[in-house]
């Protein structure tokens, strides 16, 4: 899976190495999508999806994050993708996408979606497209504390 990685990272898909505490703060602190989630809202959401971490190899440290939540038979959902500001520009994003893509691929899901406000550019580059009808596609919100004003 670490093929297509920029030199010095490597992904895991084990939940124990993930830094829960950077994590919580990169999502809770410095995102859109998720301001103020509380940690125990953030540890549910990891225990319930398959998480991948990107880390340095030379120190371990977690220089990225990415959650899909999945029935691991027909549908993905990927979200909750961070790149840590220290490693941005170094094509970790595209690379940590594309890798997540292939590894859902290897499992047969068919399908992966996934909404950005702004990261559209990232998302096309690893082969993500708009919809093809939008007007299919329903949301319910619900009120709740992750729940933007939208």
């Amino acid at each position: 899976m670490n093929a297509h990685l920029p030199a010095g990272y490597e992904l895991s898909t084990d939940p124990a190495r993930l830094d829960g505490e950077r994590v919580h703060r990169w999502l809770s602190e410095d995102t859109y999508w998720a301001p103020g989630r509380s940690r125990e809202r953030q540890e549910r959401a990891v225990a319930g999806s398959l998480n991948f971490g990107l880390y340095a190899t030379d120190s371990g440290r977690q220089a990225a994050y990415a959650r899909v939540v999945t029935d691991r038979a027909t549908f993905a959902w990927l979200c909750d993708v961070y790149v840590d500001p220290a490693d941005r520009g170094r094509g970790l994003g595209t690379a940590l996408v594309e890798v997540v893509a292939a590894d859902l691929a290897a499992r047969g899901l068919p399908r992966v979606v996934l909404a950005t406000q702004d990261a559209h550019g990232v998302y096309e580059k690893a082969g993500f497209r708009p919809l093809a009808v939008p007007g299919e596609w329903m949301t319910r919100p619900l009120a709740g504390p992750d729940t933007p004003g939208r």
